[in-house]
């Protein structure tokens, strides 16, 4: 910005031979980057902010000043207050490249726009346009801005910086016309420009951001109240001081200092110092739900891919659910038919029929299995692939339960162990983003930054973990399914279990969140870690809960009938049935249990385990372990994961609470050694 001011100053502002600007980049990657959100976090008085963000905006006013066309040529992203620059000009050209995208995304660091954002873009696209943008920070992408009005003009790569002189000139010499704020609808005009119709809206926009942050996130709300005011103060300054007075508040909050720690913690999961195979060609072994699920993300991001399974059914079943997710994008103009064609193009099914198969196989750099959890099967796999690949192609299974190193083990069957890595996804593969990389003592240094490399190509944010039963996310989960058989035995009732944590921040509860992964996945998960090496970390309820209800074929979702009856997309009770199987699990108790003591029972659980798997270094780093539970199980992201958790609470007096429940339920409760050892040192997570 300092440079920006000067050349301003110096060569700009006083020049009359300048009749009309245009802002473009020589960067290829983007426009214009914006603030460093790690500088914003670093300041410690947030209140300093306020004359920073006040001579950015004084200078895009200057600018305005000046009294001639300025013209935004964006090409790749700009994003924050890249755009925000840009809404300070007349008149906006993108290209249509893929790469290019805008958008205000702040609210996703629990901020929002601070250099006229919040009134620029209402008056520009409309309040309702505005707010949605505003309100989910989502990418706008080139078809989308135009047709709500952000760019006027949307062209060829090649054409940009012409198009955009040849834009500033008309507009100085008046063969171009300013076109202005995007004309409204009938309906629009009533909605935004009468009071009734404002009500309306505002009503509709409270109970939306009620809805989807349960109260916990306070930014989406100090936008509403900037827009609002914006709207009632339309001249003036008072609209940018109110601004940048909301922005320095949510810069002090909590909240925004998880969401940043989170975004910091995404950007460090992402580096890895090896150096990865060429990947160009990714093999997927099975085509059930997991396999396809992976088998189209990796085609979606240019990856050539082979889908194998053992029969022509199955591999139909694949390539069905692969083209309907496609074909569902597609209509909801999330992908052009033409990528639509294209990753389609990019799939070769292949069954144990194919003749051509091993063929195929002979250009795969990467070969990932999704097959049933056999420990035999998989090695049998490993041994046909290695048979019919090169030396360098990798082999990632996505086993969730059996060790890499069994898997990768030297013998008959293993000649490369080096090759071998886990890639451990999450169901279902195309909408959960985490993914846990797991290398056994033997896996190379190549092999696991090509897993790192293609996970991160396929969207993934990728935590590497050690190798051991339940690997992260699922060692943390058990604990929790433990608890809440425990609390649904001493007559706790569902609904009640499931708002206590929803209100905690979790994105659903744990009785709906054992419906929706299977009952019967949340049983065989909770049975394989009992028998495993966590102990008493897995005592105190039981389990018997969901066992029995698979015997009834209760899976859950989806076979509409779990803890919850479902009769329609949306509709869900507890039955009858359940009630009457529930009063026989509890013996008839019921309990009125409060809703901190139920937090706290589940979470602490949670939290334990999270720091016990630091602790035997399962985790490399408390950010790790963060990012790992935010994105593998939804920890309430405003709370910035487990460890940030601890932080903001404070360590002692969490480990005061759970041994205060250790001394009346038992120790399951009991804090792991490092757990006390922080508490006693007065150290934090995160420093």
């Amino acid at each position: 910005m300092a440079e920006a001011k000067t050349m301003w100053e110096g060569e700009v502002h006083s020049n009359p031979a300048i009749e009309s600007i245009v802002f473009a980049s020589a960067k290829e990657s983007g426009f214009i980057a914006g603030a460093d959100i790690f500088d914003i976090s670093s300041v410690e008085d947030k209140a300093s902010l306020d004359p920073v963000i006040e001579e950015a905006v004084e200078f895009f006013l200057r600018m305005k000043s000046k009294g001639v066309p300025m013209v935004a040529a964006i090409h790749g992203f700009a994003l924050g207050g890249g755009l925000e620059w840009a809404l300070w000009c007349d008149y906006r050209v993108c290209t249509d490249h893929k790469s290019t995208k805008m958008g205000l995304p702040e609210v996703k660091l629990g901020l929002l726009p601070g250099f006229g954002g919040t009134q620029n873009l209402p008056a520009l696209v409309g309040v309702q346009g505005a707010m949605d943008a505003m309100l989910t920070g989502k990418d706008l992408r080139p078809a989308k801005a135009k047709k709500m009005g952000l760019v006027d003009q949307v062209v060829a790569p090649q054409s940009l910086e012409a198009v955009a002189i040849a834009t500033a000139e008309g507009l100085a010499n008046g063969t171009v016309k300013k076109k202005g704020p995007k004309k409204k609808s009938l309906l629009d005009r009533f909605v935004e420009d009468t009071p009734i119709g404002r009500k309306m809206m505002w009503d509709k926009v409270q109970k939306m951001v009620d809805k989807n942050t349960g109260g916990n996130y306070p930014a989406p709300y100090q936008i509403i109240d900037c827009v609002k005011y914006g709207l009632a103060h339309p001249t003036g300054m008072d609209k940018y001081k109110n601004e940048r007075g909301g922005f320095v508040k949510l810069a002090a909050t909590k909240e925004s200092e998880a969401l940043i720690g989170i975004f910091d913690g995404m950007n460090q999961m992402k580096k890895h110092s090896a150096d990865p195979v060429n990947v160009k060609k990714v093999a997927v072994m099975g085509a059930g739900l997991m396999g396809a699920g992976i088998a189209q993300v990796t085609a979606e991001k240019g990856y050539d891919v082979l889908l194998k399974d053992r029969d022509d059914a199955s591999l139909g079943r694949g390539i069905g659910y692969m083209s309907d997710n496609w074909e569902k994008k597609h209509k909801r103009k999330r992908m052009t038919k033409y990528q639509y064609n294209l990753n389609v193009s990019r799939v070769t099914p292949l069954s144990d029929g194919t003749e051509s198969w091993k063929r195929h196989f002979a250009g795969a750099d990467l070969v990932i299995e999704a097959v049933f959890e056999n420990l035999d099967l998989k090695r049998t796999i490993i041994q046909q692939v290695e048979e019919v690949t090169p030396d360098h192609c990798v082999f990632a299974t996505n086993t969730s339960a059996i060790p890499i190193a069994d898997i990768a083990a030297p013998g008959p069957e293993v000649s490369r162990p080096q090759n071998v890595v886990g890639m451990h996804y999450f169901s279902p593969v195309p909408s959960m983003p985490l993914l846990e990389i797991i290398p056994h003592a033997g896996t190379s240094e190549e092999a696991l930054a090509t897993a790192f490399a293609v996970g991160n190509k396929q969207g993934k944010t990728c935590v590497v973990v050690k190798d051991v039963p339940g690997f992260y996310v699922n060692r943390c989960l058990g604990p929790i399914l433990v608890e809440v058989s425990a609390l649904v035995k001493e007559g706790v009732p569902l609904e009640k279990l499931d708002a206590a944590m929803k209100k905690f921040g979790m994105p659903v509860g744990p009785i709906t969140l054992v419906d929706e992964v299977g009952v019967d996945v949340a049983s065989k998960v909770a049975s394989f870690l009992s028998d495993a090496d966590l102990g008493v970390r897995m005592g105190g309820g039981d389990i018997s809960l969901m066992s029995d209800m698979v015997e009834k074929g209760w899976l859950g979702k989806k076979s509409k009938q779990g803890f919850f009856t479902y009769t329609g997309k949306k509709d869900k009770k507890i039955g009858p049935e359940v009630t009457s199987f529930l009063k026989e699990f509890t013996g008839g108790k019921v309990s009125d249990m409060g809703e901190a003591d139920i937090q706290d029972r589940i979470a602490s659980r949670l939290v334990n385990e999270a720091a016990k798997c630091l602790e035997d270094e399962i985790v490399e780093n408390p950010v790790a372990g963060d990012i790992g539970l935010v994105f593998g199980i939804g920890f309430a992201p405003f709370k910035g994961g487990p460890f940030r958790y601890l932080d903001a609470v404070g360590v002692s007096s969490y480990v005061d609470r759970m041994n205060g429940f250790a001394d009346r339920l038992g120790e399951q409760f009991e804090p792991c050694q490092l757990l006390k050892d922080y508490a006693a040192s007065g150290k934090k997570f995160h420093g």
